[in-house]
């Protein structure tokens, strides 16, 4: 964060000090975390319902803390010293304050802002590793893209940020709208519309409006750059002042792909065409679905700088995974080769791996483990049941469903006459785990995937320690749609 005295602060939030010399400067970070707290810091204290942050204002203080913004006083070493505070009446629109007011004070950073139903942490990735070929860039980690992951991404840039990459989710109309207000972008990417929490927004034309909040909050001199191949994206366009840039594979987009291929790794090749001329790109992230991923990243990359066409082709051909449990493609040592796409699914998100899964394991056997996809509401078995029946037409050979919620997986799967391949439902991870051990064999290829309930545990039984094309696995962050 950028310095600012203690009096700068409470302005900016609306708070009172107490017990606090506001000529006092926070030079360090804003945490939320006591353990993260460093020399200078400002430790916002959030009383949850399990924790209460206002307990650890002693260890703060004691790490280098200069004040704690927080909702009452507090004091330390029995009641004799009291802690310097920031008061206010809610610490997270207090954070959301203090982010827009160090945020206008950096007139030279340029915020990115993206949105989607499916692809967003990877897409940010893939951003944010071409802005910092550029100059210094800020994005979040994993997916933190909620009402405290957006200020605190925002509130690590300082005065030498030229570019900050923020994703963000919505679990209902007026979310995204909300976070642009946080951090206006000046660029906005929409990756896809589609039925990922459903539940919530109630029907796919609601979860368009939310996502198309991010480019109604454009200036006139923004920029929108939308998926031209997502009908509902293409849509987005009159909802924006800004000038629109299509990316995708559509010969209408600016920037898009053509004569795509996908070698026997899952990892696609294609022609990138753009306004200044086009160039070969080989991606090293597996999935046909990181085309479209790659080319929105790549109009964004344009917006900022990075024009020529060779020039972009070779920084996409270097990008790689970030964030963990996200098309993490990993080699035992005995030959089987597993596909960790374990950190969330929708329905979106569930076809574009079983896809890969089968672009991979061209000639070889595919075993597809399934678990139950969150947050769909009414569509729920119609969703499970688009899964399942893909599965099967795509030919894949094995098919585990986990868990009774996701069972309508398996029987749409097993509707399908022209399938030669099987599928079994599992009680939990624990029984797919031994039921892989029993059938797995060299050469054999494995998809985990599925919501954020402890699919992963599959993943990590199937781990040896063997390479992988992705990054070690650190456990879940936050996300929302």
């Amino acid at each position: 964060m950028i310095t600012m005295t203690l009096a700068e602060v409470a302005e900016a939030v609306g708070g009172r000090l107490r017990d606090a010399d506001p000529a006092s400067r926070v030079t360090g970070g804003v945490e939320f975390d006591s353990r993260k707290i460093g020399p200078g810091g400002l430790f916002v204290a959030f009383a949850g319902e399990r924790v209460d942050g206002h307990d650890f204002a002693g260890a703060a203080l004691a790490a280098g803390a200069v004040a704690v913004l927080g909702t009452r006083p507090i004091a330390v070493d029995g009641g004799a010293t009291p802690v310097p505070m920031v008061l206010v009446d809610d610490p997270l629109d207090a954070m959301a304050r203090l982010a827009r007011a160090v945020l206008d004070r950096l007139p030279q950073l340029t915020v990115i802002g993206l949105t989607g139903s499916s692809g967003k942490t990877t897409t940010k990735d893939l951003i944010a590793q071409l802005a910092a070929g550029l100059g210094p860039t800020v994005a979040p980690a994993g997916s933190f893209n909620n009402e405290l992951g957006h200020p605190y991404t925002v509130l690590q840039a300082d005065a030498e940020t030229r570019f900050l990459v923020l994703e963000m989710g919505a679990r209902g109309i007026g979310h995204i709208r909300h976070l642009c207000e946080i951090a206006p972008p000046r660029i906005g990417v929409v990756i896809n519309v589609g039925v990922a929490h459903i539940g919530e927004f109630g029907s796919v034309d609601a979860i368009a409006t939310a996502k198309g909040e991010l480019v109604e909050a454009l200036p006139a001199d923004g920029v929108a750059v939308l998926n031209a191949d997502d009908p509902r994206v293409r849509r987005m366009a009159d909802r924006t002042a800004g000038r629109v840039v299509l990316a995708g594979e559509d010969p209408a987009a600016t920037v898009r792909a053509e004569q795509v291929t996908v070698d026997a790794r899952g990892r696609a090749a294609y022609q990138l065409v753009t306004p200044a001329g086009s160039a070969p790109v080989r991606l090293a992230v597996s999935g046909r679905h990181q085309v479209g991923n790659s080319l929105l990243a790549a109009a964004v990359a344009i917006e900022l700088g990075l024009t020529d066409p060779a020039e972009l082709a070779a920084a996409l051909g270097r990008l790689r995974l970030v964030s963990t449990r996200r098309m993490d493609v990993f080699d035992r040592a005995d030959g089987i080769t597993v596909i960790d796409d374990s950190y969330n699914a929708n329905p979106a998100s569930t076809a574009a791996a079983l896809r890969a899964l089968v672009d991979l394991g061209a000639g070889r056997r595919t075993f597809a483990v399934l678990g139950y996809l969150a947050e769909l509401g009414e569509y729920e078995e119609q969703g499970h049941a688009e899964v399942g029946r893909l599965a099967a037409e795509l030919g894949v050979h094995r098919v585990l469903v986990v868990g009774e919620q996701a069972a309508p997986i398996r029987h749409a799967a097993a509707a399908v006459a022209t399938w030669e391949g099987e599928s079994v439902l599992v009680t939990d991870q624990q029984a797919a785990i031994d039921l892989l051990r029993r059938e797995l064999a060299d050469g054999d290829v494995v998809l985990v995937k599925g919501s954020r309930y402890r699919t992963w545990e599959v993943a990590d039984a199937l781990r040896d320690g063997s390479a992988s094309d992705g990054t070690p696995v650190t456990g879940a962050g936050e996300a929302t749609a």
